[in-house]
């Protein structure tokens, strides 16, 4: 059963995670992280991983946990190419490398937490269940 408690969350993480990597952008390429010069670089990509969590509420299999690998993939891939088309029809550039480059930070940071809060799960529940 879809638990909108467990969805709301989840997207707010991602939400920091993606300002997170406009933040690092603009950083490595010497720009002023200004709040909106980082919401103007952010906001394709958020508009994606809100296209991408659409779709996991939508998908049966994947509406029990936010948290799921399969909903992290599955939010990844809806902010790399909504945020790269989005950014693209706004007029804004995206080389092969900045999407190779986006592709691997994003899934470090949407997938990356989601599977370290699994593994932190793991070990609260086997330490619960030692004591």
């Amino acid at each position: 059963m879809f638990r909108p408690v467990k969805a709301l969350p989840a997207f707010v993480v991602d939400v920091v995670a993606i300002l997170v990597f406009a933040i690092l952008g603009r950083s490595s390429h010497d720009e002023a992280n200004t709040l909106l010069g980082v919401l103007g670089t952010a906001w394709p990509f958020l508009a994606g991983a809100l296209i991408g969590h659409a779709v996991c509420w939508l998908a049966a299999p994947l509406r029990g946990d936010a948290t799921a690998g399969r909903s992290g993939l599955v939010v990844w891939g809806g902010t790399l190419v909504g945020g790269v088309v989005l950014r693209v029809s706004s007029g804004d550039t995206a080389a092969w490398t900045f999407i190779v480059v986006a592709g691997v930070v994003l899934a470090l940071l949407l997938v990356g937490w989601r599977r370290l809060f699994r593994v932190v799960q793991r070990a609260r529940t086997r330490t619960d269940a030692a004591v």
